[in-house]
C-alpha cells in the first residue's frame, strides 16, 4: 500500500468526523483529529474482526474508553464496512440516531461493532480489563481453536486520572492479561487546559510499569509504521498487558486550534473546518467526502476477517463433532443461558438450620447451582469470606495468570471490579458474571452499577451487610440510604429476600428469568427460614400471612417484623403481610394481581430498616429510618431504632 493511500485513509477519518461534529454543532473533533493514525491502523491492518458479523465470537474487540471522541469510531466503522451508513454518521447526536454523543451500546440503539458503553471516564478502560478476563478463561476452558484474540483501547489522559482506571490496571497486571493493549492518547491537554495544570508530575510509564505492564513509547502517532511496529511489539508480550504511550497532538492538523483546549470540546467552526482541510490538501468545499479507494483500503481488512471467520466456524464445527458435552456448555454460555436442571437443583435446595444469614444461604445456593453455570465468573472486593459468595473450590480455584479460573479474588477495588464485570458481560460467553461488596460500598461503585443498567447487561450484584443489624461497625458501614439509591436506577432489577428460601430463589429468578443486571441485598445476621411461604419471588410480592385487616410489608429482615407485629396485633385485626422482595418485578407485574397483593381501600404500612424514601409509591405510611446508624449490638440497634413486633405494632394501631 502506498504512503498516499494510507495518508487518505487517515484524513478520510478526520474530516468525516470534523464534517459531523460541525453538522450537529457539538462534539468533540480533537480526538478523533489526533488520534486518525491509530484508528486507521487498527481497523484496517491490525484487527481480526469481519464487519459483516459484529458477534462473532473469536473477534478482536476495540474500546474508545475516551468516548468523548466517538466520530473516530463511528468513522472508523463506517468505512471498514459495519451497518453504519454514511447518513448515520450525518445525524451525529441526533434523536434515534446510530451515532449518540457518546458510544452506546444498549438493548434499544445498538451501533455495529460498539462493544461498551462509553463517556464516563474511566468505564472502558476497565472494561477492557473484563473483556481480556473473559477471553483468558475461556480459551483455557476450551481452547485456543474457539478463544484467540486480542483487546484494544484508546485511553486519554483523563481516562488516567480516573481511580477506577488505576484499580483496574493494577488488577490487569496482577493477572498477566498478555492479550490487553491500550494505546494512550498522551496530548498535553485536557478540557481546562494544558494537563500541566492538574497532571505534569507523574511519570505514566512507570506508573504502568509498576503494575506489571509492558510500557512502549511511540513519539509521533503520525508515523504510521513506526505505531504498527510497536502494536505487533505489544502483541508479542503474552504474559503482561501493553500500554503504548503514543505523544500526539490534538486537533492536528487544524491550523489555529491544533494543541489547544479549543479543539477539546467544541466543533472547529465553518471556517477552520476549510482551513484544515485546505492544510490536508483536501477540498474545503467538500463535505462528508469519501475519496476514490478508501472503502477498498478499508474492505481488505473486512475481507480477511470474513476468511478467519469462515475458517474458525470450520474450526467449531469439528470441535463441536468431536466434543458434544462441551459444546452444550459452550452453547449455553454464548446464548446467556444456565444448564438444563438450574431450577430444580435451587427450589430442591434444603437449609438444615432453623435460622440462617441470607448470605450463608446466598453461598449454599451457589454451590448448588454451579455446575448448571459452568462460565460463571466473579468474586467479591476482599470479602468473599464476609459475602460469602464464591463457588466451591475457594482460593484454589482462583484466577490467576497461570490459571484463569473462576472465582477472582478482585482486591479492594470495588469500582475496578464493577467495571471489569461488565466487561465480563459485555463479551459474552461468561454467565452472568459477578462481583461483591458490603452494601455499603456500592457507592463506590455506582458509575459502573448504572452503566450495566444503562447497558443492559446480565450482570450479578451481590451485596451483604444489607442494614444497620450488621453491628458495632456502625454507620460508617451500614448502608441506610444506598437501597434507594439503587432502586432508582432504570432497568436494574434489586431484589431483597427475606429468608434463606427466597434467596434461593432469588438467584434462580436471576439466572432464569432475568436479562439485564440484577441485584442481590444479603443479611448479615441469622434470620428464620419461611418453610410455608409461596416463595412466589419471581413476582415482586406475594401475600406471605393473609388477613383482612391493614396490610403490613416488608423487604428482607424485616418481614420478621412485619409476621411478629402482626402477631402482636393478634386476631381482631388480622393483619395481611406482605413480602416484598423487589420493586422492580412487582411493577411488572398486571394491575389485578398488584391489587390482590395491596388492596388501594387498606391502610398499608411498610417497614425497612432503610430509609423511607420511595415508600409512599406502594404504601400509606412507611416505617424506616431516615438517619444514619449508630455502633452497636446489631439486635440493640434494631430494638432502639422500632424495628421490633410491638413497635411496629403500636404504629399501626395508632394509624388505625
Amino acid at each position: 500500500m502506498t504512503e498516499h493511500a494510507e495518508q487518505l485513509c487517515i484524513d478520510t477519518i478526520r474530516t468525516l468526523s470534523m464534517d459531523a461534529i460541525e453538522e450537529a454543532g457539538s462534539g468533540h473533533p480533537g480526538l478523533p483529529l489526533g488520534m486518525a493514525p491509530a484508528a486507521y491502523l487498527l481497523y484496517a491492518k491490525v484487527m481480526k474482526h469481519d464487519p459483516q458479523d459484529p458477534t462473532w465470537p473469536d473477534r478482536d474487540r476495540f474500546i474508545l474508553s475516551a468516548g468523548h471522541g466517538s466520530m473516530l469510531l463511528y468513522s472508523a466503522l463506517h468505512l471498514s464496512g459495519y451497518d453504519l451508513p454514511l447518513d448515520e454518521l450525518k445525524k451525529f447526536r441526533l434523536w434515534g440516531s446510530l451515532t449518540p454523543g457518546h458510544p452506546e451500546r444498549d438493548r434499544v440503539h445498538v451501533t455495529p461493532g460498539v462493544e461498551v458503553t462509553t463517556g464516563p471516564l474511566g468505564q472502558g478502560f476497565a472494561n477492557g480489563v473484563g473483556l481480556a478476563m473473559a477471553e483468558a478463561f475461556l480459551r483455557d476452558k476450551f481452547g485456543p481453536e474457539l478463544q484467540d484474540h486480542f483487546t484494544y483501547a484508546i485511553v486519554s489522559d483523563g481516562d488516567l486520572m480516573e481511580g477506577i482506571a488505576a484499580e483496574a490496571a493494577s488488577l490487569a497486571g496482577q493477572l498477566g492479561l498478555g492479550k490487553l493493549i491500550y494505546l494512550y492518547d498522551d496530548n498535553d491537554i485536557s478540557l481546562d487546559g494544558p494537563t500541566s495544570l492538574s497532571f505534569d508530575r507523574e511519570d505514566v510509564s512507570k506508573r504502568f510499569e509498576s503494575y506489571g505492564w509492558q510500557v512502549l513509547e511511540q513519539r509521533d502517532a503520525n508515523d504510521i509504521d513506526g505505531l504498527e511496529a510497536q502494536i505487533e511489539l505489544a502483541k508479542a508480550e503474552t504474559s503482561k498487558p501493553t500500554l503504548i504511550h503514543v505523544h500526539s497532538i490534538i486537533g492536528y492538523p487544524s491550523p489555529n486550534k491544533q494543541g489547544t483546549s479549543k479543539a477539546h470540546g467544541a466543533a472547529l467552526g465553518e471556517e477552520e473546518v476549510r482551513l484544515t482541510k485546505e492544510v490536508m490538501g483536501w477540498d474545503p468545499d467538500a463535505r462528508f467526502l469519501v475519496p476514490d479507494g478508501v472503502y477498498e483500503t478499508f474492505g481488505a481488512a473486512g475481507r480477511r476477517g470474513a476468511e478467519a471467520h469462515a475458517a474458525w466456524n470450520a474450526k467449531l464445527e469439528e470441535w463441536r463433532a468431536a466434543n458434544p458435552d462441551d459444546a452444550a456448555v459452550w452453547d449455553a454460555a454464548w446464548a446467556g443461558k444456565p444448564m438444563p436442571g438450574v431450577g430444580d437443583a435451587l427450589r430442591e435446595l434444603s437449609f438444615s438450620k432453623d435460622k440462617l444469614a441470607t448470605r450463608v444461604a446466598g453461598k449454599e445456593s451457589m454451590a448448588a447451582f454451579s455446575d448448571f453455570v459452568p462460565t460463571m465468573v466473579g468474586g467479591a472486593a476482599d470479602l468473599s469470606g464476609s459475602t460469602n459468595t464464591e463457588f466451591p473450590g475457594g482460593a484454589d480455584a482462583r484466577f490467576t495468570a497461570e490459571q484463569p479460573d473462576r472465582n477472582v479474588f478482585w482486591g479492594v477495588r470495588e469500582h475496578g471490579m464493577g467495571g471489569a464485570v461488565n466487561g465480563l458481560a459485555a463479551h459474552g460467553g461468561i454467565l452472568r458474571p459477578y462481583g461483591s461488596t458490603f452494601l455499603q460500598f456500592s457507592d463506590y461503585m455506582r458509575g459502573a452499577i448504572r452503566l450495566s443498567a444503562l447497558t443492559g447487561l446480565p450482570c450479578a450484584w451481590v451485596f451483604t451487610h444489607d442494614s444497620i443489624a450488621l453491628g458495632s461497625d456502625g454507620p460508617t458501614h451500614q448502608p441506610v440510604e444506598h437501597l434507594a439509591a439503587l432502586r432508582a436506577i432504570p432497568g436494574l432489577v434489586v431484589l431483597r429476600p427475606a429468608d434463606p428460601r427466597e434467596t434461593a430463589e432469588a438467584w434462580r429468578v436471576i439466572l432464569e428469568d432475568l436479562e439485564g443486571p440484577a441485584l442481590l441485598a444479603l443479611s448479615r445476621q441469622g434470620l428464620p427460614v419461611l418453610t410455608d411461604s409461596p416463595n412466589d419471588v419471581g413476582r415482586g410480592a406475594y401475600v406471605l400471612r393473609d388477613g383482612a385487616g391493614p396490610v403490613i410489608v416488608g423487604t428482607g429482615a424485616e418481614v420478621h417484623v412485619a409476621l411478629a407485629a402482626a402477631e402482636e396485633l393478634g386476631a381482631d385485626v388480622d393483619a395481611r403481610v406482605v413480602s416484598f422482595p423487589s420493586w422492580e418485578l412487582f411493577e411488572q407485574q398486571d394491575e389485578a394481581y398488584r391489587e390482590s397483593v395491596l388492596p388501594k381501600d387498606r391502610l398499608k404500612v411498610s417497614v425497612e430498616a432503610l430509609v423511607t424514601q420511595g415508600w409512599h409509591k406502594w404504601v400509606d405510611h412507611p416505617i424506616g429510618l431516615d438517619r444514619f446508624g449508630a455502633s452497636a449490638d446489631g439486635d440493640e440497634l434494631l430494638e432502639r431504632f422500632g424495628f421490633t413486633g410491638p413497635k411496629v405494632a403500636e404504629v399501626v394501631r395508632g394509624l388505625m
